[in-house]
C-alpha cells in the first residue's frame, strides 16, 4: 500500500464522517489533499497525518475526536494493521507486512521509473546554467553549476516536465575583443595585453590558429583580429563542450548571443524587437535621450537603461531580449543558475520577467551558488589562475566529483576534500552509496550460484525490523524525487541515498537472502531477494538523477 492508495483509503473514511458533520455540503478534498509523513520514530507506526487538526475547526469538532474516527474507520480497511491518535490529533498509521512488503515487487516491476511522478507534468522549463565566456577553460565555479543544473534538470525530467538544458554563449562583447587581441599577440610572440587573458592556454589556441592560417600575420591588422577571433572562439568552445561531455552533462541547446543582435531582412534584431514589445507593455519610457525600463515597478533597486544616448544598447538589452526569446520558444518558466558575483543580477532578471507580462514570483527562479574551494588546491598549468574543470576530473574523478558538488545546497560555501573523495571506505559518501548498490548486486549473484531466485513473493514475510525501515525508505523515493525537482534541490536526493544505503546494510547484517548451511530454499529467501533488488533499483535510480555511475562491483 503506498501514499496514494492509503489517501484514497483515508478520504473514503473521512467522507461519511463529514457528510454527517455537515449534511449537503461537500468535503472539497481530494486523495491528493492528504499528506502522509515518516514518524521519526518508527515505534510510533509506518505513516502519520495531521489531517485531522487541519478539518477539525470546519467540521465543527475538536482534532482528537475526529482523529479518533478517522481511526476507527482505517483500522478496518485491509493492509491497515493499526491506527491510533497521538499528540493533539495526529493520526499514526501501522500497515500489515504484506502490504508494506507488496512493494518490493512494484518496484523490480517498475525498473529505471520506478521515482519518475507527474508533480511537474505540463511544466515547460528551460534551465541555463555553466554559460562561461569561450574565452577560457571552464573553471571550478562552472563544475558546480554543471553538476546542479544537470541534476536539476534531470529531476524535473522525472517529475513529468518537459525540461531542457541550455547554455548562454557569451560571443558578442567587450570580452571577445581582448580574446581576439590576447591571441595576437600570442602568436607574435608578445607579453599579453593590458586587459587581455594570461595562461598558457592562450598561447596554445595561437598556436593552432597559426597551423590553420599560416598567413595570419601578414593580414591587415583588423582581418588578423577577426580570423584570430573566429578560429579561437571555435576551437575553445569546442574544448567547453568536450569538457561537459566528459563530465556527464550533455547539453541540449547551444544558444549564441550573436543572434540576438543580427540584424534581419527587415533591418532590426532581436533586441531591437525586444524594446519595442517591452514598450508595448507599458513599461518603457525615454529619458535624456535615453531608453529606460521601469524595473521598479517590479521590485528592483533602480530602473535600468535598456539604450544609452548614443544609441548602444546595454547588457540588460540581451537580458532581456533573450529572456523574451525563451518565452518564444515555449518556455513558461526559466530557471538560471549564477555564480557567486552575481546577486544584483536577481532583481534585474525578475524586472525583465514582470516587463515582458510574466510573474516574477512563478515563472522565473534564479539560483546563485557559493564559492567552492578545494583543500590543497592545484591552480591550473595552462589557465594560471584558475582550478580548471579539467583538472579536477582527472584528480578527483567524475562520481566523486559530481556527488559532492550535488550532496550540498547551491548557496552554501564548499571546501571540498580530494583525499577524503578518493577514499574507499565509508567515510567517503559517494563511495557508501556506490558501495551499498555493489553489494546488492553481489547478493543477487550469490543467490542464482545457490538457488535463490524470485520465483516466489510472499511479502507477508518481511517482518524483521530492518526490513520495514527499508520498506519505508523505499516508499519515499519518488516523493522525495518530486520535492527536490519543485524546490531545485539535487542535494535531497544525494542526502536521500546516504540514508537508504545506511539501511540496506543493516537489513544486510540482519537478515539472509540465503540459507545458512544446509537449510532449505524458503519463501522468506526469495522475497528477501525481491527486497534486495528492490533496493538496488532505487540506489541505481537516484544515482542516476545525479549522473553517477551505479556500478556493480567495487
Amino acid at each position: 500500500m503506498n501514499p496514494e492508495t492509503l489517501a484514497q483509503a483515508l478520504l473514503a473514511v473521512l467522507a461519511p464522517i463529514a457528510a454527517e458533520r455537515r449534511p449537503g455540503e461537500p468535503l472539497g478534498l481530494s486523495a491528493s489533499d492528504i499528506v502522509f509523513e515518516r514518524p521519526r520514530n518508527r515505534d510510533h507506526g509506518d505513516w502519520a497525518s495531521n489531517v485531522a487538526m487541519r478539518l477539525a475547526k470546519p467540521l465543527g469538532t475538536n482534532p482528537r475526536e475526529l482523529a479518533q474516527q478517522i481511526a476507527d474507520g482505517l483500522a478496518t480497511i485491509d493492509g491497515v494493521s493499526s491506527a491510533e491518535v497521538a499528540g493533539p490529533g495526529f493520526i499514526n498509521i501501522r500497515l500489515d507486512a504484506a502490504a508494506a512488503g507488496a512493494l518490493a515487487k512494484t518496484i523490480v516491476d517498475a525498473g529505471e521509473s520506478y521515482g519518475h511522478n507527474d508533480s511537474q507534468q505540463g511544466v515547460s522549463v528551460n534551465v541555463e546554467f555553466v554559460s562561461a565566456n569561450p574565452t577560457g577553460p571552464l573553471h571550478i565555479g562552472h563544475t558546480r553549476w554543471a553538476a546542479l543544473g544537470d541534476s536539476i534538470v534531470r529531476l524535473l525530467l522525472a517529475s513529468g516536465a518537459n525540461a531542457v538544458r541550455e547554455y548562454y554563449i557569451n560571443d558578442a562583447g567587450a570580452q571577445m575583443d581582448r580574446f581576439a587581441i590576447s591571441i595576437v599577440a600570442a602568436a607574435k610572440g608578445e607579453p599579453t595585453p593590458e586587459g587581455g587573458y594570461p595562461g598558457e592556454y592562450i598561447a596554445a589556441l595561437a598556436g593552432r590558429v597559426l597551423e590553420a592560417r599560416p598567413d595570419l600575420l601578414g593580414l591587415p591588422d583588423d582581418e588578423q583580429l577577426t580570423v584570430a577571433r573566429d578560429l579561437a572562439y571555435d576551437y575553445q568552445l569546442a574544448e567547453i563542450k568536450g569538457s561537459l561531455e566528459r563530465f556527464n552533462v550533455p547539453f541540449d541547446v547551444w544558444f549564441s548571443e550573436r543572434t540576438l543582435h543580427a540584424k534581419g531582412e527587415d533591418g532590426t534584431s532581436f533586441i531591437d524587437q525586444a524594446v519595442d514589445r517591452l514598450r508595448e507593455q507599458g513599461h518603457v519610457f525615454d529619458e535624456d535621450g535615453a531608453v529606460w525600463v521601469r524595473t521598479t515597478d517590479f521590485g528592483d533597486d533602480k530602473d535600468r537603461v535598456i539604450r544609452r544616448s548614443n544609441g548602444e544598447y546595454t547588457y540588460f538589452a540581451a537580458d532581456a531580449a533573450y529572456y523574451l526569446n525563451k518565452g518564444d520558444r515555449g518556455f513558461q518558466n526559466k530557471i538560471y543558475l549564477l555564480g557567486a558575483d552575481h546577486h544584483g543580477y536577481v532583481h534585474r532578471l525578475k524586472a525583465i520577467a514582470g516587463a515582458a507580462g510574466d510573474d516574477p514570483e512563478k515563472n522565473i527562479q534564479v539560483l546563485i551558488g557559493q564559492l567552492v574551494s578545494i583543500r590543497g588546491a592545484r591552480l591550473s598549468k595552462r589557465a594560471g589562475n584558475i582550478i580548471e574543470m579539467d583538472d579536477l576530473q582527472a584528480w578527483i574523478g567524475t562520481d566523486a566529483l559530481r556527488y559532492a558538488l550535488e550532496r550540498s545546497p547551491a548557496d552554501s560555501p564548499l571546501d571540498l576534500d580530494p583525499e577524503l573523495l578518493q577514499k574507499r571506505t565509508n567515510d567517503n559518501p559517494v563511495f557508501y552509496v556506490q558501495y551499498a548498490h555493489a553489494r546488492t548486486h553481489n547478493v543477487a549473484r550469490n543467490a542464482a550460484d545457490s538457488g535463490v531466485d524470485r520465483s516466489v513473493f510472499a511479502p507477508e514475510t518481511l517482518t524483521h525490523e530492518t526490513e520495514a525501515a527499508l520498506l519505508g525508505a523505499l516508499q519515499e523515493f519518488p516523493r522525495i524525487v518530486g520535492f527536490a525537482a519543485e524546490i531545485c534541490e539535487p542535494h535531497r536526493v544525494a542526502r536521500y541515498l546516504e540514508e537508504l544505503a545506511g539501511l540496506y546494510h543493516r537489513w544486510y547484517d540482519n537478515c539472509r537472502v540465503i540459507p545458512q548451511g544446509d537449510d532449505p530454499v524458503e519463501s522468506v529467501h526469495r522475497t528477501r531477494l525481491w527486497l534486495n533488488d528492490a533496493a538496488g533499483q532505487v540506489l541505481r535510480n537516484g544515482l542516476a538523477l545525479l549522473g553517477v555511475s551505479a556500478p556493480e562491483r567495487m
